[in-house]
């Protein structure tokens, strides 16, 4: 079955500690829900993009690791899920669901 990556997007700003606890919650019932429907392959929250580390080639060949994301957006992934599903729509039925939950934009995208 293919699998897609369903990517919560935050502002760069977001601060977990500001999380109530109807959010909490609503992620919780939606991830319960999930594992119910057989779809979850893994789930994962990601720590502050204050927190990344990027490697990048040098023009010399050396490898350069820096502090901070590879791009400078005012957004970034903030969690995401692996989901197994029959197809694009189902997958958005499920992003739309974590969209709800989450109370911010959610990716679908595609396994290759």
């Amino acid at each position: 079955m293919p699998q897609y990556l369903v990517a919560i997007h935050l502002p760069d700003d977001y601060a977990p500690c500001a999380e109530d606890d109807a959010l909490r919650r609503d992620i919780d019932v939606l991830n319960e829900e999930m594992v119910a429907a057989g779809i979850r392959t893994f789930v994962g929250g990601l720590q502050a993009v204050s927190k990344a580390m990027s490697v990048r080639t040098a023009p010399d060949g050396k490898l350069l690791v820096t502090d901070g994301p590879y791009l400078e957006t005012k957004e970034h992934i903030g969690g995401f899920w692996v989901l197994e599903c029959t197809d694009m729509e189902q997958a958005l039925a499920w992003g739309r669901k974590a969209a709800i939950a989450c109370r911010a934009p959610v990716e679908v995208r595609a396994f290759n």
